[in-house]
């Protein structure tokens, strides 16, 4: 199984203000049953934070799962790495 949505997804929000330092990533991984998990990590940057993943049927949902999290997190404050 080819993935073929532009993964992954790194994304940070820093607002020294508040004292913010955080990160977020979202990655599209293959199942050994040709299933598809969102893997989605976060945390303070400069930690290894906390992972959750979310295995779909197909690529298709896991795509738009991927999508609607970046976007969630952009809504918040979030920027590409590197953005």
């Amino acid at each position: 199984m080819e993935l073929t949505a532009a993964t992954p997804v790194h994304l940070i929000h820093v607002d020294p203000d508040v004292n913010m330092a955080r990160f977020y990533g979202i990655e599209l991984q293959p199942t050994l049953f040709g299933e598809v998990s969102v893997l989605r990590t976060w945390g303070r940057i400069g930690t290894t934070g906390q992972t959750m993943r979310v295995t779909y049927d197909d690529e298709a949902q896991a795509s738009e799962a991927l999508r609607k999290l970046e976007t969630q997190k952009l809504r918040r404050g979030y920027v590409p790495v590197g953005g």
